[in-house]
């Protein structure tokens, strides 16, 4: 089968045409991948426990373009990986959390994507043949993209609410927009 590089996250998928989403940009082949992806995690328990993951990352690693959108969508996405991967939350009090920091979501600006979306890509998800090779990958993707977005760290983590900051004080020029 011929295979085509995603433009956003520079994954190998198979070359064809098809739908895509709305606004996070990606290659038709890139999207039925990770439609697949998805469909594991839904039809079976044991894979989601890391659908949030799952999600964040592709969002992240496919960022569209410049419209409010996209940047809610990108800084909500990066917002929760970084309470996942830093703050060691489950989904329910990232999910908790997001609730508050939707309230500012009007104050996001846009970040401009890295250049290199990570190593890891949907398609190295989609290759895994069992439920905690999937998990453990999906945490490798989660990791890989929060850490190509590392410019923006600072900014990102200024938009959490007081209580999730303290333990990120560097950020001096970054606008903090989330208040308590």
């Amino acid at each position: 089968m011929k295979t085509s590089k995603c433009f956003s996250c520079g994954g190998e998928f198979p070359e064809t045409v098809g739908p895509v989403h709305a606004y996070m940009k990606s290659a038709p082949g890139c999207w039925a991948t990770y439609g697949e992806v998805l469909a594991r995690e839904y039809s079976d328990p044991a894979y989601f426990s890391v659908h949030r993951l799952t999600v964040d990352a592709y969002a992240v690693q496919h960022p569209g373009s410049k419209d409010r959108q996209s940047i809610q969508s990108v800084a909500f996405h990066l917002i929760r990986l970084c309470m996942f991967l830093e703050h060691d939350l489950t989904a329910e009090k990232a999910n908790d959390l997001m609730l508050e920091v939707g309230k500012y979501k009007s104050a996001f600006t846009w970040l401009s994507p890295p250049a290199f979306m990570g190593a890891i890509t949907c398609a190295d998800v989609e290759r895994t043949t069992t439920v905690e090779a999937h998990k453990q990958r999906v945490r490798e993707w989660a990791r890989s993209s929060w850490d190509a977005w590392s410019l923006h760290h600072d900014q990102i983590r200024s938009w959490l609410p007081a209580r999730q900051r303290s333990r990120h004080s560097s950020g001096a020029s970054a606008t903090s927009i989330v208040r308590p």
